[in-house]
Protein backbone atom coordinates (compact mmCIF):
# COMPACT_ATOMS: atom_id res chain seq x y z
CA UNK A 1 0.00 0.00 0.00
CA UNK A 2 1.37 3.08 -1.33
CA UNK A 3 1.15 6.30 1.73
CA UNK A 4 2.04 9.71 1.20
CA UNK A 5 5.37 10.77 1.97
CA UNK A 6 4.53 13.45 4.61
CA UNK A 7 2.39 10.21 6.31
CA UNK A 8 5.65 8.43 6.70
CA UNK A 9 7.36 11.42 8.05
CA UNK A 10 4.80 12.02 10.83
CA UNK A 11 4.79 8.78 11.78
CA UNK A 12 8.41 8.56 12.12
CA UNK A 13 8.83 11.82 14.15
CA UNK A 14 6.31 9.58 16.51
CA UNK A 15 8.64 7.12 17.13
CA UNK A 16 11.70 8.83 17.08
CA UNK A 17 9.98 11.18 19.93
CA UNK A 18 8.65 8.09 21.30
CA UNK A 19 12.13 6.66 21.48
CA UNK A 20 14.26 9.44 22.72
CA UNK A 21 11.54 10.06 25.45
CA UNK A 22 11.85 5.97 26.67
CA UNK A 23 15.53 6.23 26.14
CA UNK A 24 15.57 9.60 28.61
CA UNK A 25 12.94 7.64 31.10
CA UNK A 26 15.18 4.27 31.18
CA UNK A 27 18.39 6.60 32.00
CA UNK A 28 16.95 8.95 34.22
CA UNK A 29 14.32 6.85 36.32
CA UNK A 30 15.62 5.90 39.68
CA UNK A 31 13.03 2.84 40.08
CA UNK A 32 14.17 0.15 38.02
CA UNK A 33 11.38 -1.42 37.30
CA UNK A 34 9.87 1.95 35.59
CA UNK A 35 13.13 1.75 33.74
CA UNK A 36 12.85 -1.63 32.70
CA UNK A 37 9.35 -1.02 31.52
CA UNK A 38 10.34 2.23 29.60
CA UNK A 39 13.05 -0.01 28.08
CA UNK A 40 10.24 -2.20 26.83
CA UNK A 41 8.81 0.66 25.32
CA UNK A 42 11.88 1.64 23.34
CA UNK A 43 12.25 -2.02 22.15
CA UNK A 44 8.30 -1.36 20.78
CA UNK A 45 9.14 1.82 19.58
CA UNK A 46 12.16 0.07 17.36
CA UNK A 47 9.92 -2.96 15.97
CA UNK A 48 7.65 -0.31 14.95
CA UNK A 49 10.47 1.49 12.99
CA UNK A 50 11.22 -1.57 11.20
CA UNK A 51 7.66 -1.97 10.39
CA UNK A 52 7.74 1.62 8.73
CA UNK A 53 10.75 -0.11 6.74
CA UNK A 54 8.95 -2.94 5.56
CA UNK A 55 11.21 -5.11 7.52
CA UNK A 56 8.65 -7.13 8.93
CA UNK A 57 10.27 -10.63 9.85
CA UNK A 58 12.74 -7.64 12.04
CA UNK A 59 10.06 -6.46 13.41
CA UNK A 60 8.69 -9.50 14.84
CA UNK A 61 11.79 -10.73 15.51
CA UNK A 62 12.24 -7.38 17.68
CA UNK A 63 8.74 -8.04 19.90
CA UNK A 64 9.85 -11.60 20.68
CA UNK A 65 12.92 -11.86 21.72
CA UNK A 66 13.48 -8.03 22.91
CA UNK A 67 10.19 -7.49 24.18
CA UNK A 68 9.36 -11.05 24.95
CA UNK A 69 12.24 -12.36 26.38
CA UNK A 70 15.20 -10.00 27.24
CA UNK A 71 12.83 -7.37 28.83
CA UNK A 72 10.32 -9.77 30.55
CA UNK A 73 14.22 -11.03 31.74
CA UNK A 74 15.49 -7.88 33.05
CA UNK A 75 11.93 -6.94 35.17
CA UNK A 76 12.40 -10.63 36.73
CA UNK A 77 15.75 -9.91 37.44
CA UNK A 78 15.38 -6.65 38.99
CA UNK A 79 11.88 -7.74 40.86
CA UNK A 80 13.93 -10.65 42.35
CA UNK A 81 16.98 -8.88 43.91
CA UNK A 82 14.69 -5.84 45.16
CA UNK A 83 17.86 -3.63 46.07
CA UNK A 84 17.23 -0.59 47.70
CA UNK A 85 16.05 2.44 45.52
CA UNK A 86 18.30 5.31 45.72
CA UNK A 87 16.64 8.74 45.75
CA UNK A 88 19.38 11.34 44.72
CA UNK A 89 20.32 11.01 41.62
CA UNK A 90 24.07 13.05 40.97
CA UNK A 91 25.30 12.55 44.94
CA UNK A 92 26.96 8.95 43.50
CA UNK A 93 28.54 10.33 40.62
CA UNK A 94 32.22 9.87 40.49
CA UNK A 95 34.85 12.02 38.29
CA UNK A 96 35.27 8.40 36.05
CA UNK A 97 31.37 8.75 35.65
CA UNK A 98 31.63 12.41 34.00
CA UNK A 99 34.65 10.91 31.64
CA UNK A 100 32.91 8.41 30.66
CA UNK A 101 29.64 10.61 29.78
CA UNK A 102 31.83 13.09 28.20
CA UNK A 103 33.28 10.22 26.31
CA UNK A 104 30.14 8.35 25.01
CA UNK A 105 28.93 12.20 24.69
CA UNK A 106 31.83 12.68 22.10
CA UNK A 107 31.16 9.35 20.36
CA UNK A 108 28.10 9.97 19.54
CA UNK A 109 28.28 13.63 18.24
CA UNK A 110 30.98 12.19 15.93
CA UNK A 111 29.00 9.18 14.38
CA UNK A 112 26.10 11.25 14.60
CA UNK A 113 28.03 13.68 11.87
CA UNK A 114 29.70 10.69 9.66
CA UNK A 115 26.13 9.45 9.73
CA UNK A 116 24.53 12.87 8.30
CA UNK A 117 27.42 13.51 5.94
CA UNK A 118 27.44 10.03 4.43
CA UNK A 119 25.57 9.57 0.96
CA UNK A 120 24.44 6.17 1.42
CA UNK A 121 22.72 5.50 -1.50
CA UNK A 122 26.70 5.85 -3.36
CA UNK A 123 27.63 3.91 -0.85
CA UNK A 124 24.84 0.85 -2.03
CA UNK A 125 25.80 0.99 -5.43
CA UNK A 126 29.74 1.04 -5.30
CA UNK A 127 29.21 -2.17 -3.08
CA UNK A 128 26.57 -3.86 -5.35
CA UNK A 129 26.58 -2.32 -8.77
CA UNK A 130 25.46 -4.75 -10.47
CA UNK A 131 22.27 -5.70 -8.77
CA UNK A 132 19.02 -3.48 -9.95
CA UNK A 133 16.66 -2.16 -7.46
CA UNK A 134 13.85 -5.12 -8.70
CA UNK A 135 16.23 -7.57 -7.51
CA UNK A 136 17.06 -6.23 -4.15
CA UNK A 137 13.25 -6.12 -3.36
CA UNK A 138 12.54 -9.67 -4.44
CA UNK A 139 15.34 -11.18 -2.24
CA UNK A 140 13.46 -13.52 0.17
CA UNK A 141 14.96 -11.71 3.26
CA UNK A 142 13.14 -14.15 5.80
CA UNK A 143 14.99 -17.44 4.11
CA UNK A 144 17.98 -15.47 4.15
CA UNK A 145 18.07 -14.81 7.94
CA UNK A 146 17.14 -17.93 8.84
CA UNK A 147 19.82 -19.43 6.80
CA UNK A 148 22.33 -17.42 8.38
CA UNK A 149 21.49 -17.60 11.82
CA UNK A 150 21.33 -21.84 11.19
CA UNK A 151 24.47 -21.68 9.67
CA UNK A 152 27.52 -18.80 10.18
CA UNK A 153 26.13 -17.37 12.93
CA UNK A 154 24.73 -20.86 15.32
CA UNK A 155 27.46 -20.26 17.78
CA UNK A 156 26.76 -16.41 18.35
CA UNK A 157 22.92 -17.27 19.13
CA UNK A 158 23.60 -20.25 21.21
CA UNK A 159 25.90 -18.29 23.04
CA UNK A 160 23.85 -15.34 23.57
CA UNK A 161 20.79 -18.01 24.95
CA UNK A 162 23.46 -19.41 27.34
CA UNK A 163 24.65 -16.19 28.63
CA UNK A 164 20.96 -15.12 29.14
CA UNK A 165 20.62 -18.11 31.08
CA UNK A 166 23.50 -18.04 33.26
CA UNK A 167 21.94 -14.26 34.03
CA UNK A 168 18.90 -15.82 34.95
CA UNK A 169 20.34 -18.32 37.45
CA UNK A 170 22.60 -15.62 38.82
CA UNK A 171 20.11 -13.20 39.96
CA UNK A 172 18.12 -16.29 41.57
CA UNK A 173 21.09 -17.47 43.29
CA UNK A 174 21.20 -13.97 44.46
CA UNK A 175 17.64 -13.51 45.26
CA UNK A 176 17.79 -16.36 47.55
CA UNK A 177 20.58 -15.30 49.04
CA UNK A 178 20.11 -12.24 50.22
CA UNK A 179 16.50 -13.92 51.26
CA UNK A 180 18.38 -16.31 53.82
CA UNK A 181 20.01 -13.93 54.99
CA UNK A 182 17.59 -11.37 55.82
CA UNK A 183 15.60 -15.09 57.53
CA UNK A 184 18.11 -15.51 59.54
CA UNK A 185 18.52 -12.05 60.98
CA UNK A 186 14.59 -11.85 61.49
CA UNK A 187 15.21 -15.25 63.52
CA UNK A 188 18.19 -13.87 65.47
CA UNK A 189 16.16 -11.00 66.67
CA UNK A 190 13.11 -12.88 67.46
CA UNK A 191 14.88 -14.90 70.29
Amino acid sequence: MKLPESFYETIFLFLESGLILGSLGVILLTNIVYSALFLGFVFVCISLLYLLLNADFVAAAQILIYVGAVNVLIIFAVMLINKKQYSNFFVYWTIGDGITLTLCTSIFLLLNNFISNTSWSKIFLMTKPNLVVKDIILINTVRHIGSELLTEFLLPFELMSIILLVALIGAITLARREKKIELEKNDFFNF
